[in-house]
């Protein structure tokens, strides 16, 4: 999985193809959508589009809840890859755990890996599980069979109890919603950081999150921006700022509808 990709939460229409056809164009490789996200049609146009070989890209979507189930699972997989017009997308996600423990973990979990052993995904994970069920994964499927576990994470939200279990047990996080929607744009902590390596506060929050070992999929429309965040790559930022960002933890959390698990 590239380290820095492009996130597609919030993008349709035009503006997907347009955003992915140019993050393609600057150099990104690594593109994350989702069934619900209403743009895989859109991404895979995209894509198709670009020139970019197939060999060169790293593409992840994500199973929605209604289709968790061992019997909709692979058919909802098989749409996916129609409209992303691919044979298999590199990396399948069960993007919440079911609400209220409606389908058993290890329903979903075993439709996964027969998605992979038909070859429909090459790796399969989690996204917004907690500590408790990212054992209950481990416990069923053994850490390795799952690539990540694609989580919030910002300077303003940290979630320490999730990283470090996932650190202690060899398994990768990917972080989602890494600007803060933006909020990282106007901390004073971050632009004085930003200042003093003549670059910008979302650099920086990426870089920071890039230095722990995560993934990161920013998302962005602007051609400049995707440019700027690409260069979060080659930032080092030092064990000051670092710990000055460690700091800024206020358990700001972003993303949590109604159905989402009970948070650690």
């Amino acid at each position: 999985m590239p380290p820095l990709g492009l996130g597609t939460f919030r993008l349709t229409g035009q503006t997907v193809i347009d955003a992915v056809r140019g993050g393609l164009s600057l150099g990104y490789r690594h593109i994350d959508t989702a069934q619900i996200y209403g743009n895989e049609a859109e991404v895979g146009q995209a894509i198709a589009e670009s020139g970019v070989p197939r060999a060169e890209l790293f593409v992840t979507t994500k199973i929605w809840t209604e289709h968790l189930a061992g019997d909709r699972l692979i058919p909802s997989l098989r749409e996916s890859l129609t409209k992303l017009r691919l044979d298999a997308v590199d990396l399948t996600l069960i993007h919440w755990p079911s609400p209220g423990g409606a389908v058993p973990l290890t329903e979903t979990l075993d439709a996964l890996r027969e998605a992979k052993r038909q070859g429909l995904t090459r790796a399969i994970g989690l996204s917004n599980f907690t500590v408790a069920q990212m054992r209950e994964a481990i416990a069923h499927v053994g850490v390795g069979e799952l690539a990540t576990n694609q989580v919030e994470i910002h300077p303003f939200l940290q979630n320490r109890a999730v990283v470090d279990f996932a650190r202690a047990q060899g398994l990768h996080l990917t972080a989602y919603m890494p600007l803060a929607y933006g909020k990282v744009m106007s901390d004073p902590v971050l632009l004085d950081i930003a200042a003093g390596h003549g670059t910008t506060p979302a650099q920086v929050s990426l870089a920071w999150l890039l230095q722990q070992g995560f993934a990161v999929i920013p998302s962005s429309t602007k051609p400049a921006n995707q440019q700027a965040n690409l260069g979060a790559l080659t930032l080092r930022l030092s064990d000051q700022d670092m710990a000055r960002i460690a700091t800024l933890d206020r358990g700001e959390r972003l993303a949590s509808p109604d159905f989402a698990p009970a948070w650690d």
